[in-house]
């Protein structure tokens, strides 16, 4: 195979405004959580863009949405390419659209170009990628890896009470003419088109990332008891108090873990006492911990600091801890080969590049699990993401969807299909 079939930036920015107005806020971002309304009706009109060009649409049991443009040899596993058009209550138009019609924009453009492939290339749309609605997040793409839904997700509901069995049935149901497929087909590589979600990219711009891996993530949630007294007159020698516990540890965490390591990252995003009275010392302090690296010995050496300050912490102040493991994912190194063959897919297409690792969490890494995976990182405004306020340059959504055409041409030429 030879030459690169025209990227049409201008079809693929107009898909982006019309996906971005399915579940549109009012300040300009996107609430289109998963198994919705909002989302059916995206799936609906993906489906429908896909059929109109000739395209096979297909859906597995975990709402996995599929086009299927076919290949030569329609046998041979195909070239996976995608993301997820699910978001955060208050998203962006970008996150997960960007690597949907980018994938589209591809498959369209090898259509007008009217390009025979060796083999079929495939458009996945992955369901509840987020998380933000049912847990855990990564859902479909999950369930895809493991070839089955996991039996204990189904039961997950939503703040208004609605289950996950009940909601995706209802997904399902929504495209009654689509034919279902088994779960976990196989597949013989994936790539993925996605914004970086953080500064670098824009800071040095460069329209392109070349993912070589994702750190791995770990959250913990901790559980401070003590006695509930009067602020007033309780003096320190007789307080058991687990906010003075849950200060002292986290100030020497937050102090420590990220200044010696740069790689490293820990979070407390959520803390809460009770009873939340003003006037008591609190007799429960509950917090969160999410702990990030992309080497596992360094995540389990974080975590094992961490257990070792709030205990330490804990005894100083006269309490009990008790600490959890609620989200555990290893990182995850993308075959070298896959990496350079991204770089060098950039470089044909005239596009400066530099490596990464991801700092967030994404569907190709389950994929990376079943075949060989990529990704495409492309720069977006100030590194803003799961915000109102996200915002990719024309210029870099063209390069992305220009990288992303480039590498499946040669990965289609050269393919490398053994993890």
């Amino acid at each position: 195979m030879s030459g690169t079939p025209g990227i049409d930036a201008a079809r693929l920015g107009r898909r982006l405004e019309t996906f971005a107005r399915i579940g549109a806020t009012a300040r300009g971002g996107v609430d289109r959580q998963a198994l919705t309304d909002g989302d059916a009706e995206a799936r609906a009109l993906l489906a429908q863009l896909g059929a109109a060009r000739g395209f096979r649409v297909e859906q597995d049991g975990a709402a996995n949405l599929f086009l299927r443009r076919r290949g030569r040899d329609d046998a041979l596993p195909p070239l996976l390419l995608g993301s997820h058009l699910d978001t955060q209550p208050t998203g962006g138009r970008f996150d997960g659209a960007l690597g949907v019609l980018g994938a589209l924009e591809v498959l369209e453009s090898l259509e007008d170009a009217g390009l025979p492939t060796p083999r079929a290339v495939e458009l996945v749309a992955w369901t509840n990628e987020e998380g933000s609605r049912f847990l855990p997040g990564a859902m479909g793409s999950q369930a895809f890896a493991a070839g089955a839904l996991d039996p204990a997700w189904l039961a997950a509901r939503d703040g208004a009470g609605t289950s996950l069995a009940d909601a995706l049935a209802r997904t399902l149901q929504a495209l009654p003419h689509v034919p279902r497929r088994p779960l976990g087909t196989p597949i013989a590589a994936y790539l993925e088109l996605h914004i970086e979600q953080g500064p670098v990219l824009e800071r040095e711009d460069v329209p392109v990332g070349v993912v070589t891996g994702i750190q791995g993530t770990r959250w913990l949630d901790v559980t401070l008891t003590g006695a509930a007294a009067h602020a007033g007159t309780t003096p320190l020698a007789y307080r058991r108090d687990p906010m003075a516990a849950a200060a002292a540890a986290l100030s020497s965490l937050l102090g420590t873990v990220m200044a010696r390591d740069e790689a490293a990252r820990l979070t407390v995003g959520r803390i809460r006492a009770e009873p939340g009275s003003v006037n008591a010392i609190p007799e429960r302090v509950a917090f969160t911990l999410d702990l990030r690296h992309p080497v596992l010995a360094e995540l389990d050496a974080i975590e094992r600091a961490a257990r070792t300050a709030i205990e330490a912490a804990a005894r100083d102040a006269r309490c009990q801890a008790e600490m959890r493991t609620v989200f555990d994912m290893a990182p995850v190194a993308f075959p070298p080969a896959m990496a350079d063959l991204v770089e060098a897919a950039a470089g044909e297409a005239g596009l400066a590049a530099r490596r990464m690792i991801s700092g967030a969490f994404h569907d190709a890494l389950f994929l990376a699990r079943r075949a060989p995976a990529a990704m495409i990182f492309v720069p977006c405004r100030e590194g803003i993401s799961h915000n109102e306020a996200e915002f990719v340059e024309p210029r870099f959504v063209e390069a992305g969807a220009r990288a992303l055409m480039a590498a499946t041409l040669r990965w289609l030429a050269a393919p490398i299909e053994r993890l």
